[in-house]
């Protein structure tokens, strides 16, 4: 029987193996707001926080509740907000791996190892790391920074929806669905939409185009 997923959820036999930085991310995939990444070191011997699991597999309530008690419990954590302005500069994955950097850096005082969920390393950790695919579902400090990750999102997501209600920022945080891509060929994007995100671009185009088009149906109004 393979033991590897059980392998995060076991407590390690050497003392300085349990100071491990769990790190995660939300708001990869979303055409509009950051990419959010935290990192979370909980401190050795029992797990100080129960009913951990992966912030997916949560619901927004429960998320709240356990942000809370992780917070106030962990031995150290640190969330990044990488905003739209970079991820349209350096693409989203780079976005990602420096605001993984950047978390790690946060908590670098508190840990010896760094255990990413993914396939993928980011350059320049100041410790040493690992990358487990699969990791927010096998490891108690990553699931703890994927509930950090997702409900620090969320609570964005809220906000600029009282900036720009037309979206629908609030129920589906950004991500492509047909009301939101709708809300986008209907308004064309807002500040807060990734550029570099080919249906941003697209209505993008759309605005322009209707813009181009609108002095000429203006005038046309006069003319009656």
């Amino acid at each position: 029987m393979d033991s590897a997923p059980q392998l995060g959820l076991e407590l390690a036999a050497d003392p300085a193996a349990r100071m491990v930085a769990g790190v995660d991310e939300a708001g990869r995939g979303p055409l509009a707001g950051p990419v959010v990444v935290a990192a979370v070191v909980l401190g050795p011997g029992r797990t100080p926080v129960n009913g951990l699991a992966d912030s997916k597999q949560l619901c927004a309530r429960r998320r709240e509740e356990l942000y809370e008690r992780i917070v106030a419990k962990a031995e150290a954590w640190k969330v990044v907000s990488v905003e739209v302005e970079e991820i349209d500069r350096i693409n989203i994955y780079h976005a990602t791996m420096e605001g993984m950097r950047r978390a790690v850096e946060g908590v670098a005082h508190a840990c010896r190892l760094a255990r990413i969920d993914g396939n993928a390393l980011p350059r320049g950790l100041p410790c040493p790391a690992e990358a487990w695919v699969g990791g927010d579902g096998r490891d108690r400090a990553i699931m703890a920074a994927s509930i950090l990750a997702k409900v620090t999102r969320d609570r964005i997501m809220a906000e600029l929806h009282e900036l720009w209600p037309q979206y629908g920022f609030a129920s589906h945080k950004g991500y492509s669905c047909p009301a939101h891509l709708t809300a986008l060929a209907e308004h064309g994007p807002c500040p807060q939409h990734r550029r570099s995100f080919a249906p941003v671009r697209a209505a993008l185009g759309g605005a322009a185009a209707a813009e181009a088009r609108a002095p000429v149906e203006t005038a046309s109004l006069f003319s009656e």
